[in-house]
């Protein structure tokens, strides 16, 4: 039966309060998915509006990392694919960092603490399982810093550009979003901003 009580065992109020619960979830999805679009979209013209001398070791290296999970004949059959991609998140990697550098933006503790707040609040009754996560694995700290310096650099990017509004149809959109949870399950490589003084970037005339 779909009254107050049914509300109350969701964690809301009432039935009127479950509803705007609802409507609240389903309007922070979509501006978060339009978010994810925008910024693949920025990603996008930041790659191709630069050219970039890479190192050979380095588009191996990232290389390596896109396929580790991969199977041989997968890896042989989608190898300049690979390759494409490798050398795609390598160069905004490294303009991202320079955009970053050069406009002196930072992540301090006080960023990383509240994301892995709002990561907890997600995740009711697996607080602990969250923070022990964080601090046994340096790594995934240091991935969670990377993201949060990114979206920093594409928020001050976003000021800088003149955004033009698009509308699109849900189907284009799941296949944007389906590209792009493809495109994340493998995080960039850390060795790109070592070798940031190695490269050498020139805009496209």
């Amino acid at each position: 039966k779909i009254d107050d009580e049914l509300g109350k065992k969701l964690g809301a109020k009432d039935l009127s309060d479950l509803k705007n619960l609802i409507k609240t979830q389903i309007k922070n999805q979509y501006q978060n998915t339009l978010e994810t679009i925008t910024k693949k979209k920025i990603l996008e013209q930041i790659e191709k509006s630069h050219n970039i001398e890479l190192p050979e070791n380095l588009v191996e290296q990232e290389t390596k990392i896109i396929t580790q999970n991969f199977k041989k004949e997968e890896i042989e059959k989608n190898k300049k694919e690979h390759v494409k991609l490798a050398k795609a998140r390598i160069k905004t990697g490294l303009i991202l960092n320079e955009i970053g550098l050069k406009n002196n933006l930072k992540i301090n503790e006080s960023e990383i603490k509240n994301e892995i707040e709002k990561q907890i609040k997600s995740m009711p009754g697996q607080e602990k399982m969250v923070m022990e996560y964080y601090q046994k694995n340096p790594s995934a700290l240091a991935s969670l810093r990377g993201a949060l310096y990114e979206d920093k650099v594409i928020e001050l990017i976003k000021t800088k550009i003149k955004l033009e509004k698009k509308t699109i149809k849900t189907k284009e959109a799941e296949e944007i979003l389906k590209k792009i949870s493809e495109d994340s399950k493998v995080s960039k490589s850390s060795d790109a901003k070592k070798q940031q003084k190695k490269t050498k970037i020139t805009k496209k005339k």
